[in-house]
């Protein structure tokens, strides 16, 4: 029976899903087939991807290898980091404490209202005339 070489993990956040695999390495990672630098161009969204990892003190220790669909950019991100922190948790159990600690294990369920009937979007009403 072959070993696994990898840990895998879902991450969600609004309408994106990432799928995550993480596997001992040199520290890249590749989101949908493309370096996180070119995929993600602002330096926050860096951050929040990068954030599963430096506090765990994994940077350069793993290979990130991500499928994202789904949502937008700011989604897509959180989601890749929701998925890399279920990931390193299966990698290593000594890790929960710091990731549940920063919050990076929770799923961030805040969604867009539907749109109600008679306004404009989920409160937006139109404008009242008085003539």
């Amino acid at each position: 029976m072959k070993k696994k070489t990898y840990s895998h993990g879902t991450g969600k956040r609004k309408e994106a899903v990432a799928q995550v695999r993480i596997m001992p390495g040199s520290g890249t990672i590749i989101i949908n087939g493309i370096p996180y630098e070119e995929r993600f161009t602002f330096i926050s969204h860096r951050q929040i991807i990068m954030k599963p990892l430096e506090v765990t003190e994994t940077v350069g220790k793993y290979d990130v290898l991500v499928k994202v669909a789904g949502g937008g950019i700011a989604g897509q991100c959180d989601a890749t980091a929701h998925g890399i922190a279920r990931a390193l948790l299966q990698e290593d159990e000594k890790y929960k404490p710091l990731l549940r600690q920063e919050g990076l294990l929770t799923r961030d369920s805040r969604a867009k209202e539907r749109k109600k009937p008679g306004l404009k979007r989920a409160r937006k009403a139109p404008q009242y005339t008085k003539r």
